[in-house]
């Protein structure tokens, strides 16, 4: 988009939601200086923690779909995208994470927790996160 001039050099941004938002975080670390901003709103993005965890709804559901994590192969190769797993020690471009309390798909902490690996990871930034005490995963009616 930026090499054909259809977008500004310097104004491009990528925005993505749930699994959308991991689909943001991998894109992130492939290249972190592609996007000039970055929008994940309640992103699904520590994978490997959620995933593993039999107890968390909808995750086994989610194994025939995803694969089952607990399993050598799925293992690695979810970590080969997982976005908290991959950050690198580069410069980001600012993000707004945000997340909802109540949220049952992504809990408020993926987000959060991602962040804090990128604050204490990543440069460049800044790297926002805001947590909507009254929401879920879609609205504050879910």
């Amino acid at each position: 988009l930026k090499r054909e001039g259809i977008c500004a050099p310097d104004r491009l941004c990528v925005e993505g939601r749930s699994a959308g938002g991991l689909t943001v975080g991998a894109a992130l670390n492939l290249d972190p200086g592609v996007f000039d901003c970055a929008i994940a709103g309640v992103p699904f993005v520590d994978i490997m923690t959620t995933m593993c965890d039999s107890t968390i709804p909808l995750t086994v559901t989610e194994w025939e779909e995803w694969g089952n994590p607990n399993e050598t192969a799925f293992h690695d190769y979810m970590c080969s995208y997982s976005p908290i797993d991959n950050v690198r020690g580069e410069k980001y471009p600012p993000m707004l994470c945000t997340s909802g309390l109540h949220d049952p798909r992504v809990a408020y902490w993926e987000p959060l927790k991602w962040v804090t690996t990128l604050r204490d990871t990543a440069s460049g930034g800044p790297f926002l996160s805001k947590c909507d005490l009254e929401s879920g995963h879609f609205s504050a009616s879910d």
